[in-house]
């Protein structure tokens, strides 16, 4: 058997029962060989291969519906879903998108990146299905790797349950996200899944079951198997089930890498109309020894040696720490000076830094789940109290709190200081991960302070700022990966609220900018004065409040151009801001300003040069626009 002759789920299909733990087995081969030259998301997707095969199986995708929580559990989906031969471009320029995406293929039915969506999204099929008159139609959300914790996933599970809707949810427990999973509903599964009692009893049931024929026989049976287990749970773990209290009927936890397990259950659950659940569990890395025993650095680990399973790291001395290292290292100095300073993030320790504090401070740092809303709320509650909560979000996961910011923050004046990470364009992810709208979405907010730092010492003086007293909610946005100098340690000084620098003197050309593209400012600067062309360079620091002092100063200068620069949109952005203050104040100015930023549009997945360059943000771009 040869994987590159099964590239439809209809292929798939012709094949007998027992050669399908074979075409899992080479799909996670191919998966472990193409990721070690071809960087993503490799532990998720190993943990799902057995189920990815039953599910296309048993299931009349696309026609039935299939959504993928986050989505980065899906390589094995694409694989056979018509992409195996370009499996090799995941998450490259122009290739395929580490994601679901509808516009992909037809088996994509949603579009997935960030958590907690599939729920929601499926059950809103299936009700339009109902409406449609197809009663008959499947819909199945696969929702893990810790994606349950967040709120919507609840949301959507109390309307699920309720409804008559044909709605399948697959819970895919590997008790881990990118980091450990945490929190109440972790422990409230491993009761279920560690219980031996109510496991002996449940495979004793399953057993006994197994030989029951015929299509109402089988519904019968697993009702039947519903019904005992349900009681079991009750008396065995202590009160009923909870997703059988919010109405679903729930089923397992069976192995999720038992193919025969799997494929006789999901027969039996297709022909039983209304909400279920099935819980299984899987090994997070399952089929690579290292991605198993560390499913953390293993989520996304680069390039590996596919035999080994090593790590291929570049050893490269006297670079800089990458921006969320030098957050990592800071907070644990400030917060040694300020015992009211405490850490919060949801579900990203590792990802952000805060482990650094986690290891350290472990009873004043708190990872609370995939919930940036509570995150927020959490922390404006501790801000209440006296305290100063430093909350690490990324940019893009930070939209799904944008109401508790407003609500819980600003309207308060609470001393929350929110630090964005992975702002800008974020490169291989996508669409779904650029963090190009946080300037322009927070910007009409009252009472927040907004900056964004041109390197590494910038970032320490602005957490320094953010934590003194009376300093409001505070709002900190910096980008994926190295910062700037690699003496990144430096003594830590207050800014002044609202006020930029000039960086660059200069007559001809203003450029202004702010954050890190001001680095792309200076170099642009260079090039200008190779042709003769003076260029002057401003980092602002603030978006809010604004240097107005600074513009009044640059619209006096008589430059024959002004430019701003920035990572984030140009519509509503630091440019805007820039338009509005100078079509007020300094009207003859308008027709001197360009505004660089992202436009209105998606920006694809590929490297940051070329993104960069694709939005006309580059370094030649910004010399361009100072002197056509």
């Amino acid at each position: 058997m040869n994987l590159h002759d099964i590239s439809t789920p209809q292929q798939l299909r012709n094949l007998a029962p027992d050669q399908l733990q074979e075409v899992a087995d080479m799909l996670r081969k191919y998966i472990i060989e193409t990721l070690s030259t071809h960087p993503g998301h490799l532990a998720s997707s190993l943990g799902t291969v057995e189920l990815t095969v039953a599910i296309h199986y048993i299931f009349n995708t696309p026609d039935d519906k299939l959504i993928w929580d986050v989505g980065h559990q899906a390589y094995a989906h694409k694989i056979l879903t018509g992409r195996g031969e370009s499996f090799s471009t995941i998450r490259t320029y122009g290739g395929l998108s580490g994601f679901p995406k509808r516009e992909e293929s037809e088996y994509d039915a949603f579009g997935t990146g960030h958590s907690s969506t599939s729920i929601s999204a499926a059950l809103g099929m299936a009700t339009a299905s109902e409406l449609q008159g197809n009663t008959q139609r499947c819909h199945i959300a696969v929702i893990g790797d810790g994606a349950l914790t967040g709120g919507e996933a609840f949301e959507a599970l109390n309307n699920a349950g309720v409804s008559k809707s044909n709605i399948l949810v697959i819970l895919n427990d590997n008790g881990i996200s990118i980091d450990k999973a945490v929190g109440g509903l972790d422990g409230y599964l491993m009761r279920i899944t560690a219980s031996p009692q109510y496991n002996k009893l449940k495979e004793q049931v399953w057993k006994r079951l197994d030989g029951t024929q015929g299509g109402r026989r089988h519904i019968r049976s697993l009702n039947f198997f519903q019904r005992m287990t349900s009681t079991a749970k009750t008396a065995l773990l202590g009160g009923s089930n909870l997703f059988e209290s919010l109405g679903l009927r729930y089923f397992g936890p069976i192995d999720g890498h038992d193919m025969k397990q799997l494929i006789d259950t999901l027969q039996r659950l297709k022909e039983m109309k209304g909400p279920k659940l099935l819980h299984i569990v899987t090994t997070k890395g399952k089929g690579l020894k290292q991605a198993e025993q560390n499913p953390v650095i293993y989520h996304a680990p680069g390039k590996y040696n596919a035999e080994t399973g090593q790590q291929i790291v570049s050893q490269s001395k006297g670079q800089p720490l990458k921006y969320q290292d030098v957050f990592g290292h800071t907070i644990i100095e400030l917060a040694e000076q300020n015992p009211a300073i405490v850490g919060i993030t949801p579900a990203m320790p590792t990802g952000c830094s805060l482990n650094l504090m986690m290891e350290r401070m472990p009873e004043r740092t708190f990872d609370v789940g995939i919930a940036e809303q509570h995150a927020v709320t959490f922390a404006a509650g501790m801000a209440a109290q006296g305290m100063v909560p430093f909350c690490n979000i990324y940019s893009s996961f930070a939209q799904r709190a944008y109401d508790q910011l407003i609500h819980d923050v600003a309207l308060q004046k609470l001393n929350v200081v929110m630090c964005l990470d992975r702002a800008g364009l974020v490169g291989d992810d996508g669409p779904t991960h650029h963090g190009v709208f946080d300037l322009a979405a927070l910007r009409p907010i009252p009472n927040l302070t907004i900056c964004a730092p041109i390197d590494e010492h910038d970032l320490r003086n602005m957490m320094y700022t953010a934590q003194l007293p009376d300093k409001g909610p505070f709002v900190i946005r910096y980008p994926r990966g190295l910062s700037v100098h690699p003496d990144w340690h430096s003594e830590m000084e207050e800014l002044e609220i609202g006020k930029g620098h000039c960086l660059r003197e200069g007559t001809d050309i203003a450029l202004l900018s702010i954050g890190h593209p001001g680095n792309d400012a200076l170099s642009a600067a260079e090039k200008l004065q190779q042709q003769g062309v003076s260029a002057a360079v401003y980092d602002f620091r603030f978006l809010k409040p604004l240097d107005i002092d600074m513009l009044d100063n640059i619209a006096a200068g008589n430059f024959k151009r002004i430019v701003t620069i920035e990572d984030g949109l140009k519509i509503g952005g630091f440019g805007s801001a820039v338009e509005e203050y100078l079509s007020v104040k300094h009207p003859e100015q308008i027709s001197k300003l360009r505004i660089l930023g992202i436009p209105d549009k998606f920006i694809t997945h590929g490297p940051v040069s070329q993104l960069k360059l694709d939005c006309s943000i580059d370094i030649d771009s910004i010399v361009r626009a100072s002197i056509e």
